[in-house]
């Protein structure tokens, strides 16, 4: 076996993959390619011809550095693992997107580039720019809003917002969605290449867009500045202000760009302005800031220029197959609305056709229903007919009674009034009475009166007589004997005497006779008292049971009213039997009145 035998064979290929925005790729590349065969492999393998944007971007010594085209893939400081690991992104970002992207491919990597650079923060979005922006990130990959199909939470899994501005607001992500929603609703109708293009033209006018930021010095021993790169030409910044440049170099304002070792010169166009000096720490950097310097400036240049010949075929093309996407999207859109119209049209025919079936059941039920109204309503006209005679019979009799009732009313105010007459006649002879009993007691009094005349005229004769008396016995006495003991007839005080005690036995007599006489009238006057009671307390129950009897006959018309009314709303209506009978025992009880 030779030494050349033991010899390990060196690959011929080693293994590459590859990161875009939106898929991961795996390659067998050989030994010998340079970087600009992988890129191009790449380009093919996406269908992307506007490669001047882009580039394959790997990490070494935490930083990163883009393939050089020019030189092989294994002699750059590429890691040395297997798979290399690339990233496919924009390395240059075009000054008006809406001019410059042509192929809706280049538009949507641009889309997921910078979209996610907004979402890590990378560039800086108002909260709300952040929320528009997200309503077009919706609308690019769900579409036309449905409010049936999109309904509360269907973002739930998608992140649209920036932690940032999440953390700045106290809302909760309900809140966010429906804000979202709100500007997404708006969007109705357009595609999805028209929403992500909307998106970039928003996001280029964000001061951080398209911008790569390095730390620099302005000499030696000061580290507070930044430098920013991007498609309008060189900034230096404030270390915590990356929004707003303290200056700035525009690309047509300068003429030479070189480094030495750390330190790089900016030459302006104008000799007459000062030459602006910066120091990098790291040669690496340094390489990669004069790339993307004249990468930018070249594609500035660019634009300045004509267009070349493929350039204008990709966009007569791109217009083209815009042309031709709109005219789909419009036949679609009418096809779509003819789909839906006849969709509205066959639900309105399907409704249509189940209210007739409905109409046509319940036509068919309120057929079923007349034919046995029909009948019933025969069974009532012959009940009612002959309700109709019974209703005449007892109205006659009703009106009979209520003559009956008529004339007892009347009876009982005939003995009304007749009762009035007696209890005003009473009322009279009471009066009368009174007056009778007044001019008795001025009778009384006036004898009462003569009597103590009479009794003090009997007291005075009684005193006179004494007075003779005592006159007249002394002188009888002297002058004569004792005369015998007189005869009662012959003694002439006798009869006066006699005279005096029939005029005390009259007096009382007539006394006695005044007292009865009183009190018989006051027995009279008695009677004749409860006599008046009785006679208002009959008058007050005639009026009670006058009133009764005209509650009782207008109840009794009411009902009588009642079932005349019931008969003519009803034809199956039934009086009750049982009032009759009540007429009867309320004439019966009228009667006895």
């Amino acid at each position: 076996m030779s030494i050349l035998g033991l010899k390990k064979k060196q690959p011929k290929t080693f293994k590459v993959k590859v990161i875009t925005m939106d898929a991961e790729m795996e390659f067998s590349c050989e030994v010998k390619w340079k970087g600009k065969d992988l890129f191009d492999l790449v380009c093919r393998t996406v269908g992307l011809r506007e490669t001047w944007f882009f580039g394959l971007r790997y990490t070494v010594k935490d930083t990163y550095a883009w393939l050089k085209q020019e030189k092989r893939v294994l002699d750059q400081e590429v890691p040395k693992d297997s798979p290399i690991m690339f990233h496919f992104l924009a390395k240059f970002f075009p000054e008006k997107v809406e001019e410059e992207l042509v192929q809706e491919i280049t538009q949507h990597l641009f889309f997921l580039q910078v979209k996610k650079q907004i979402l890590d923060e990378e560039i800086f979005c108002s909260p709300e720019a952040s929320v528009l922006l997200a309503s077009y990130a919706v609308q690019a990959k769900y579409g036309d809003y449905d409010p049936n199909f999109h309904k509360p939470g269907f973002l739930a899994q998608d992140e649209l917002l920036p932690k940032r501005v999440l953390m700045q607001y106290q809302m909760t992500a309900d809140m966010w969605e429906e804000k979202i929603t709100a500007w997404y609703a708006e969007h109705r109708g357009i595609a999805r290449d028209e929403a992500e293009m909307e998106y970039l033209k928003i996001a280029q006018d964000l001061e951080m867009y398209g911008v790569s930021y390095f730390h620099i010095t302005q000499n030696k021993r000061d580290t507070d500045l930044l430098l920013g790169v991007d498609a309008q030409g060189l900034h230096i910044y404030s270390p915590n202000n990356k929004l707003n440049p303290n200056k700035s170099f525009p690309w047509s304002g300068i003429r030479n760009i070189s480094y030495s070792e750390k330190e790089f010169t900016i030459k302006p166009l104008d000799k007459k302005k000062d030459v602006f000096k910066f120091y990098s720490s790291q040669l690496r950097v340094n390489k990669l800031i004069l790339q993307l310097c004249i990468g930018n400036h070249d594609l500035f240049m660019r634009r300045r220029k004509v267009d070349s010949i493929e350039v204008q075929q990709m966009k007569a093309q791109a217009k083209e197959e815009k042309a031709r996407k709109k005219m789909e999207r419009q036949i679609l859109a009418r096809e779509k609305q003819m789909r839906e119209e006849a969709e509205r049209a066959k639900e309105e025919m399907e409704r249509r056709l189940f209210q007739l079936q409905d109409e046509a059941r319940l036509a068919n039920e309120a057929l079923i229903r007349s034919e046995e109204t029909a009948d019933l309503l025969a069974e009532k006209a012959q009940i009612a007919e002959e309700e109709a005679k019974l209703l005449a019979h007892k109205a006659a009799e009703a009106e009979q009674e209520r003559q009956r009732l008529e004339v007892a009313a009347m009876k009982t105010k005939e003995e009304k009034r007749l009762m009035e007459q007696k209890m005003r006649e009473a009322e009279q002879l009471a009066v009368k009475l009174v007056e009778q009993s007044e001019r008795r007691l001025k009778e009384a009094d006036h004898l009462k009166q003569d009597l103590t005349e009479a009794k003090d005229a009997e007291r005075r004769a009684k005193q006179k007589l004494l007075e003779i008396t005592k006159t007249t016995y002394p002188l009888i006495a002297a002058y004569s004997t004792p005369p015998a003991p007189p005869e009662p007839a012959e003694f002439g005080f006798e009869p006066a005497a006699a005279r005096l005690d029939f005029k005390d036995s009259d007096m009382k007599r007539l006394s006695m006779e005044i007292e009865r006489e009183r009190l018989e009238y006051m027995e009279k006057s008695k009677h004749l008292q409860d006599q008046l009671k009785e006679l208002k307390s009959e008058i007050e129950s005639l009026k009670l049971e006058e009133q009764q009897q005209q509650q009782q006959q207008q109840a009794n018309l009411y009902s009588l009213q009642s079932e005349a009314r019931g008969y003519v709303q009803d034809p199956l209506y039934i009086p009750h039997s049982n009032r009759n009978s009540a007429y009867m025992s309320q004439m019966a009880f009228f009667e006895e009145v």
